[in-house]
């Protein structure tokens, strides 16, 4: 859940076009994965949740691996692929918040720094200054602090098991790094703008 892989624009490999390959299967089970993690949740199965929030990290994995290892890459899984980690993700965020096992604070500071992206991403493109697309790397320090803190969130209250300091500091680690990733794309969208005007 760390990015996935990306497809070439120019990319006229058989595989390119092919929506049924091996690595697009695997994403479409990820995605499949986050109703059953926010069900198990909602029923207070939380060590289950671990699990296929552990199965769905190591399936990210697999499926980059074998997209580039194989020459599979899709037009269609390059939009799969963060569309199932965002999900899985921001899901667990919400839920966690619902029932308590993390801040509401965060999971909204969370949810609407993604909101604040792609709104800006939109309304850049329709003003024609749509910037290229690359991951920062607060950007990346930000996704593996949120995947940090979700699976430890699971696992703790899942198996009963306590670390309150060692889960308070990956909520202000997470918190900070929103914020900065946040502000950093935004200061992006800024200069795309003035590039344009």
């Amino acid at each position: 859940m760390a990015g996935g892989w990306a497809l070439a624009a120019d990319d006229d490999s058989p595989a390119a076009h092919n929506l049924f390959t091996l690595p697009n299967i695997i994403t479409l089970a990820r995605l499949g994965m986050v109703p059953a993690t926010v069900w198990l949740m909602l029923n207070q199965r939380l060590d289950l949740a671990f699990l296929v929030f552990v199965a769905a990290g190591l399936s990210d994995a697999l499926d980059g691996w074998i997209a580039r290892a194989w020459g599979l890459r899709s037009a269609l899984g390059a939009m799969l692929d963060p569309i199932a980690d965002k999900a899985l993700l921001v899901s667990v965020y919400v839920v966690c918040a619902f029932i308590g096992v993390l801040p509401d604070w965060l999971a909204i500071l969370v949810v609407f720094r993604d909101l604040v992206i792609v709104g800006g991403l939109l309304v850049l493109w329709q003003l024609g200054a749509a910037p290229t697309i690359k991951p920062l790397a607060i950007s990346k320090i930000n996704t593996f602090a949120q995947i940090a803190l979700a699976a430890a969130s699971l696992f703790l209250v899942g198996f009963g098991l306590q670390a309150a300091g060692f889960k308070s500091a990956l909520i202000w680690l997470v918190a900070a790094t929103t914020i900065w990733s946040g502000a950093a794309y935004l200061a992006g969208g800024a200069r795309a703008l003035a590039g344009k005007a």
